[in-house]
């Protein structure tokens, strides 16, 4: 009963081995993925994922680096690209709403841009759109963590994902006190933050993901769905549960902010 509630399946080193990799996701027990975009070009794309594999869900987002037009490549050089227009991202969300379960992924990035007050002012007028919408939001917060929550919590919004949250364990406990869930990736296995976060947070507000095809628990390997199974793992591990139990909460949460 795996889940993987963040996955970028559009991404081009996806694009000749689709069927390889969802055929090994089944294999290793992944029930729902979750497929998220950027921008209306990798919504396309998200979209006619979903449309072709049973297992693949959607979400659409507006990366907020893609909003101000800067694009980091594998090594962190920051490029210029054509800025995606805020208003044509939230329009396109708008008319695809009945086929998508969430909106994400969104929010703010420091680490890679300074532009702080433009990025919140997106933030906020996306978290107006969500509200409005009354879909689940994923909320990428790199380098932004307390700036994402403060805004967050000024909001109506109930139904929120702190997707891969690197916050300090001050944050992680003011997003768990908020109700709010985070998804444990994959590569926790290799990085102790995520473990600290699983401790703290309590086991009902935790989901799976592996942000694939980046952050891959194994060395020399690129990420996909499969690999969520190593987040179940350490999970179970410390929360001194069995794996099929960790599997089916999981499973339960997934439900319980998707699909209600």
């Amino acid at each position: 009963m795996l889940v993987d509630v963040h996955a970028h399946l559009d991404h081009i080193y996806f694009s000749d081995k689709l069927d390889s990799v969802i055929k090994r996701a089944r294999k290793n027990g992944v029930k729902k993925i979750i497929t998220s975009s950027v921008n209306i070009p990798s919504g396309k794309k998200a979209l006619e994922i979903s449309k072709k594999y049973d297992i693949v869900e959607c979400s659409l987002g507006l990366y907020p680096l893609d909003l101000l037009g800067e694009m980091p490549d594998e090594t962190g050089l920051v490029r210029q690209i054509e800025p995606l227009t805020l208003d044509e991202g939230l329009n396109f969300i708008m008319k695809n709403k009945d086929r998508i379960l969430a909106v994400g992924e969104v929010g703010m990035d420091f680490k890679f841009s300074k532009e702080e007050k433009e990025q919140k002012e997106n933030f906020e007028k996306i978290i107006k759109f969500v509200e409005k919408l009354k879909k689940p939001i994923i909320v990428h917060s790199r380098n932004a963590e307390r700036e994402c929550l403060d805004l967050l919590e000024s909001s109506k919004l109930k139904r929120v994902l702190l997707h891969c949250f690197s916050g300090k364990k001050s944050l992680i406990k003011r997003g768990y006190d908020l109700g709010y869930y985070f998804s444990v990736p994959a590569v926790i296995n290799r990085l102790q933050h995520f473990q600290v976060l699983v401790e703290l947070v309590d086991i009902n507000k935790l989901l799976t993901e592996t942000d694939c095809p980046w952050l891959s628990p194994y060395l020399n390997k690129k990420n996909e769905p499969a690999f969520v199974k190593e987040a179940i793992n350490k999970i179970s591990e410390i929360k001194n549960l069995n794996k099929k139990e960790v599997e089916n909460i999981i499973f339960m949460n997934y439900q319980d902010l998707f699909l209600k």
